[in-house]
């Protein structure tokens, strides 16, 4: 009775997930097309902040229970999960253009701030206060990047704004209302599966480093998704990007604030993987401009290998 209860919220998460990534992403490409933001900008910002929720609360959450050790595990695993198993995905069901200043700016950027956390917790063991304050300054240039971009790249015509589609207010309550079922499906779902895995005897570390990283990751995945098949693609590379961006320089940086981060030996391996995956992203979308399906087997691929490395540890 009870596994069946928890399949049954595990499917009421899905459902809220699904429909309220519709709305959030007809939202936020209603904010974009009546005030004239690039799509990459929305993505980038309002799409990747609000999906990142999730890892927000269970990271600076558990910063203020004093289970640290978990912020780095959820937001590591999820940035690799958003690369290899969304973006390749995504990648499966439509090609996923990439704009020149994601391959140029965005993400190398990712790349670096991954190799920063790297840096940070292999010489310490920990992320300090200070570092904090790093990763803080970090995320300050990046929004500072994102005010500058959404200025030069204005892409409606002023006389354009007045055109047919649902004003931006009833677009922004479109947005808040599907990123709240995107975010309370998440955790039904989440919810639903850690307690079906505790009863099959699966270990919390296994939990951890997959189910609540899969889980913190629902929103980005069917958003994602949602995004690549009404033909925002835009939106869904900007979600993953911007996502992973803001995981390590707000998530890691304010918990860091509360207090400091154990950064475990064997999460060395888990960031560097994480760069590597950045890396591949990088290399497969530079040349053609694009993430084919090619590329999203691949991500697929290497995701699976990762996770049997996992379950050998």
């Amino acid at each position: 009775m009870e596994v069946l209860l928890q399949i049954g919220l595990m499917a009421l998460g899905f459902l809220m997930l699904l429909k309220g990534a519709d709305w959030f992403v007809d939202g936020a490409a209603g904010i974009a097309t009546r005030l004239g933001i690039p799509q990459l900008v929305i993505g980038l910002t309002i799409v990747a902040m609000g999906t990142s929720t999730p890892e927000a609360a269970v990271s600076i959450s558990s910063a203020i229970k004093g289970n640290a050790d978990i912020t780095i595990g959820n937001v590591v695993g999820s940035n690799i999960l958003n690369i290899l198993i969304i973006l390749g995905l995504t990648a499966l069901i439509v090609p996923v253009r990439v704009a020149a200043s994601t391959i140029r700016y965005e993400i190398p950027y990712m790349i670096l701030i991954t190799l920063v956390l790297l840096g940070l917790g292999y010489t310490g063991e920990v992320i300090t206060f200070g570092e904090g304050i790093i990763l803080w300054a970090f995320f300050g240039i990046y929004i500072g990047y994102l005010l500058r971009m959404a200025k030069k790249q204005k892409e409606t015509p002023e006389k354009e704004k007045g055109e047919k589609g649902i004003s931006v207010k009833l677009s922004l309550l479109f947005s808040v209302v599907g990123l709240s079922m995107v975010v309370a499906g998440s955790s039904f779902a989440v919810d639903g599966a850690t307690a079906i895995a505790k009863m099959l005897g699966v270990s919390d570390r296994f939990i951890g480093l997959t189910i609540v990283a899969l889980g913190t990751s629902l929103p980005e995945l069917v958003t994602s998704l949602n995004a690549a098949m009404k033909g925002n693609a835009d939106i869904a590379m900007g979600n993953i990007v911007g996502s992973n961006i803001f995981n390590i320089l707000f998530i890691v940086g304010t918990s860091a604030l509360i207090l400091p981060i154990s950064f475990a030996p064997n999460f060395v391996i888990d960031t560097l993987i994480a760069a590597v995956t950045g890396g591949l992203l990088f290399l497969g979308c530079v040349r053609k401009k694009e993430l084919t399906g090619g590329l999203g087997i691949l991500m697929l691929l290497c995701y699976a290998g990762y996770f049997i490395w996992l379950m050998q540890c």
